[in-house]
């Protein structure tokens, strides 16, 4: 494996200028997506079966618009081939869990189009599921798989704790890249700094929280908002006051319509006001709708099966206009933790030197 290295910098204003990779935004051209087949059975323990059906079932949402791989555990391979069908390439390697948000790299290209993966630590959300050693591993083996360059990183980062607009601008939550269980020793400060030297962005927009129920995660940004075009963020913003995000999401609000994007723009806010809370195994759990794919051509949202399902679609399609928007049940993925973005990752495409 190639391995592509950055320059240590100093400080953040010397990387904004310096680093010679960025993220592409969600809605950039894929070459295609990235999932892992559940198995885990101390997470999904009665439910295993359902997640399965609801992953497959994104898997072949996610291949309506671009190629999908799915990575199955040695010897799980046949049966995420059975249930995926046949627009749906599986491949086996080792894995704990199957969060590909979070344990897969963070594909990146430079002025030429010429992509590399950034291989960040995984330390299972602050070590909350053992073991995890595999899905630390798993994005070097991916991008050995894939043929693109690695650059490594021991900054502990997960793809959900972040949105980008290709264009500079990140925007994460306090309460997770700011939790003492991810990067102990590094201020907020150096934080920025690596974000700036690995994924090319000049400016980082803190917002303070995550969901307030999103303990499995620690409130990542994937479940508060997203960035749909630039100078263009879709938020959570709860209508029911006994939520419990109702305070917090507006709290968030603020801080995006105080500020401006990495190139001076001030942001327009597009607001989902559903909330969707499902029975599974005994608990309720939130569908986030927020938590979606940006397919080529497409938007695959998590749906409950709830009349307010219509109402959310509608307001995420306007948002993303000229794409087809498909809602897929998610309330068993949401038992484990998460929705349709956390399980996928998109491979951005490459741009053949001129």
């Amino acid at each position: 494996m190639n391995e592509t290295p950055l320059m240590n910098l100093p400080n953040p204003t010397m990387r904004k200028t310096m680093s010679p990779f960025h993220m592409p935004a969600e809605w950039s051209e894929h070459e295609g997506c990235l999932m892992a087949w559940p198995t885990r059975k101390d997470l999904w323990d009665d439910v295993l079966d359902d997640v399965k059906g609801e992953y497959a079932d994104v898997a072949r949402a996610v291949a309506g618009f671009e190629p999908v791989t799915m990575v199955a555990p040695p010897g799980f391979g046949a049966e995420a081939r059975a249930r995926c069908g046949e627009t749906v390439t599986v491949v086996e390697l080792p894995l704990d869990d199957s969060w590909f948000r979070d344990s897969a790299p963070l594909f990146v290209l430079d002025g030429d189009g010429r992509r590399a993966g950034v291989d960040f630590r995984f330390n299972a959300w602050g070590r909350k599921h053992h073991p995890y050693d595999a899905d630390d591993r798993v994005s070097g083996l991916l991008l050995d798989h894939l043929g693109i360059d690695r650059i490594p990183s021991d900054t502990i980062l997960e793809g959900g704790a972040i949105t980008v607009d290709g264009e500079g601008t990140l925007i994460t939550t306090e309460q997770c890249l700011l939790h003492p269980n991810r990067n102990p020793g590094m201020s907020r400060y150096e934080i920025e700094a690596e974000l700036m030297s690995r994924l090319g962005v000049t400016k980082v927009i803190w917002l303070p929280y995550g969901g307030l129920l999103d303990t499995e995660t620690d409130g990542h940004v994937d479940g508060a908002c997203a960035f749909a075009a630039p100078g263009k963020v879709v938020i959570s913003l709860p209508d029911d006051p006994a939520h419990p995000d109702y305070a917090r999401m507006r709290a968030n609000r603020a801080v995006l319509e105080a500020t401006t994007d990495a190139r001076d723009r001030p942001l327009e806010i597009v607001e989902v006001p559903h909330s969707a809370f499902v029975a599974v195994a005994g608990d309720e759990v939130e569908v986030s709708y927020l938590n979606y794919y940006v397919a080529n051509g497409g938007v695959v949202v998590p749906v409950a099966g709830l009349p307010q399902d219509e109402d959310a679609l509608a307001v995420i399609g306007s948002a993303y206009p000229g794409r087809e928007v498909v809602g897929v049940r998610a309330a068993a993925i949401a038992y484990g933790g998460g929705g349709v973005h956390c399980i996928t990752q998109q491979i951005p495409q490459a741009r053949p030197r001129a």
